[in-house]
């Protein structure tokens, strides 16, 4: 790949990216959060076809320029994702050869789809029956059943994003080990992965991307490669005046969440938190810290209302007493808010105006009788406007006119409307321009200063560094440490949320010293 550069509006996610990959190697790609590793993939294997980004790249010496995804895999390039592309109603064997099915005279020979899949079962390692609904199989066999799929196109080269992110120890030894075997086979492997002593384990080669850019390309062979040298490399930057100055007063604890357990709603067997504890204190700024799939999002949703997930038991305690939290409207009546990772589909009704979204959750302050007064709506939305500094013609435009920015200092004006004692942030910057995150940084101490706690989800470490008084790392599901701001730093954080204990769970939920 040469000179592959991707925008989206607003973010420029590849800059310039050169990254070769030898014949039957396994390529660990690593990099926090938005570094663009998956959309570096996806441009390989078709996802974004050709045009809709700057460079070239060629697959055994010859030029692609794929239009789609079947492009790719007619030259044996197969790209499995995070999120897993199974139908959960279909056998196993209807999922291996969906779109590439084992057909005559357009009649599916099913004798003929069973006994290949079961053949490629038997390679993956899989003691299934090839007619068994992949929604009865958990997420370590269902990863299987994707490479089984892959197997069935004649793949050359698989690109595995996260494959183990979901997987317990077992599961993952197994699929590292399967891997192995296919490297083995002449099969060509690239693995995204944020758990870097797989990566060390396992890869032949390791590239580094940091701010949509290869930092470096390491072989082990050659240099001596550890997770610290890894971690070095992807957390590496300058934090000097991106943060606006804060002294803090924090007051006396406002709420405690104590070994609290949520399950999936898609597979309720698996417990996505795991007796996680927490504390946040008022005028406090508390982060959570962790890497795609360790549940900071399925924690924060599921407190706020229990909006996520099932099976959900632990305590609430708000001010000294036990509280419920079985609905959003409950919550909100507790003095608790959430201000979505995803503004445009659950944080804002994009098609009405500032005005409404500002006072969608607080209507009751502003009406008598069941009838808004809407002339104090707009007054409201007025201050809102001026105190936030939201760049909008006026309360009465359309909320999904304005910038990425201006419509994050929506979300928060439709909150703080709430008078919450606690605010949830879950990526509150994602997606905006500097100059906007430094004023979603101010807002954000301004109401810390008035006695708020405010946990923030960030994938950002530079973020949490240069807001928090407290960070708590997520892996797993669970806890693992509490980090003090005077004692954190990007290594210190990277290392307890990759960090896993022998069964599979993150480790801890003790606070723990940094270094």
């Amino acid at each position: 790949m040469r000179g592959i550069g991707k925008s989206f509006p607003g973010v420029h996610a590849l800059s310039d990216v050169h990254l070769g990959v030898r014949r039957g190697e396994i390529h660990a790609i690593c990099g926090e959060n938005g570094a663009g590793k998956s959309t570096l993939m996806k441009v390989l294997s078709g996802v974004y076809p050709h045009g809709s980004y700057e460079g070239e790249f060629a697959f055994d010496g010859e030029p692609c320029r794929f239009t789609g995804v079947r492009d790719s895999e007619r030259r044996g390039i197969v790209i499995i994702h995070q999120e897993l592309a199974l139908c959960p109603q279909l056998s196993i064997a209807e999922n291996v050869f969906l779109g590439n099915e084992r057909a005559a005279r357009g009649w599916v020979d099913w004798n003929r789809t069973n006994h290949e899949a079961g053949r490629l079962l038997e390679r993956v390692g899989l003691a299934e029956n090839p007619v068994t609904p992949v929604a009865a199989l958990g997420v370590g066999k269902q990863q299987l059943v994707e490479i089984a799929k892959a197997l069935a196109k004649r793949v050359r080269l698989l690109i595995l994003d996260e494959p183990t992110a979901a997987l317990n120890d077992a599961d993952s030894a197994h699929l590292l080990e399967l891997m192995r075997g296919l490297r083995d086979d002449g099969i060509t492997c690239v693995i995204i992965s944020h758990k870097l002593n797989e990566v060390t384990a396992i890869a032949d080669r390791i590239s580094i991307l940091r701010d949509g850019r290869l930092v470096e390309t390491m072989d082990p062979a050659e240099t001596e490669v550890t997770e610290d040298r890894i971690i070095a490399g992807m957390v590496g930057r300058d934090l000097e005046h991106r943060y606006p100055p804060r002294e803090p007063d924090i007051g006396e604890e406002v709420l405690r969440i104590e070994d609290w357990t949520v399950h999936s709603p898609t597979q309720p067997d698996r417990a996505v938190v795991s007796g996680a504890n927490l504390t946040l204190r008022r005028g406090e700024i508390v982060g959570l810290a962790g890497l795609m799939g360790a549940g900071r999002t399925e924690l924060a949703m599921s407190v706020f209302g229990r909006s996520y997930g099932v099976g959900i038991s632990g305590r609430v305690v708000k001010d000294g007493r036990p509280i419920r939290v079985r609905s959003v409207r409950e919550t909100v009546r507790h003095g608790i808010a959430y201000a979505t990772e995803d503004r445009k589909r659950y944080g804002l009704n994009l098609i009405d105006d500032v005005r409404r979204n500002v006072s969608a959750a607080a209507l009751g302050k502003l009406s008598r009788r069941g009838w808004v007064n809407g002339h104090e709506e707009i007054r409201v939305a007025e201050s809102y406007r001026a105190d936030l500094n939201i760049k909008a013609p006026s309360v009465l435009a359309a909320t999904g006119g304005l910038s990425g920015g201006n419509q994050q200092k929506v979300v928060l004006a439709k909150w703080i409307h709430t008078d919450p004692d606690v605010l949830i942030l879950d990526e509150p910057t994602r997606g905006i321009d500097v100059g906007a995150k430094y004023e979603i940084y101010t807002i954000v101490n301004r109401l810390a200063a008035r006695g708020t706690a405010i946990l923030l989800i960030s994938s950002e470490l530079p973020e949490l560094l240069g807001m928090c008084d407290r960070i708590y790392t997520m892996a797993a599901g669970r806890i693992t440490a509490e980090v003090p701001r005077a004692e954190a730093t990007q290594e210190t954080l990277m290392r307890h949320m990759t960090r896993v204990v022998p069964d599979g769970r993150a480790g801890g939920g003790r606070k723990e010293q940094a270094g």
